[in-house]
């Protein structure tokens, strides 16, 4: 997958791999349509970061849900 380029497969995927990564109970409340490409590098960068951790405190998991929902359509 390219990531480089912005396009709503790429938010769907990056959204997908952060919420099976984070392990999201609630799948409901985030979801790709929830996203458009205007926060692109945004995403991707939460993308990147949760890619590389192992784990998450329960303070980063809030932090990333919340980062998520400032990024959020309006």
């Amino acid at each position: 997958m390219n990531l480089s380029e912005k396009s709503v497969e790429n938010v769907e995927f990056m959204i997908e791999q952060i919420k099976e990564k984070l392990k999201v109970l609630n799948l409901g409340a985030i979801k790709p349509s929830h996203f458009d490409e205007e926060m692109y590098e945004e995403l991707k960068e939460i993308y990147e970061m949760v890619l590389k951790k192992k784990s998450f405190s329960p303070n980063e998991m809030q932090a990333l849900v919340e980062e998520l929902g400032n990024l959020r359509k309006k």
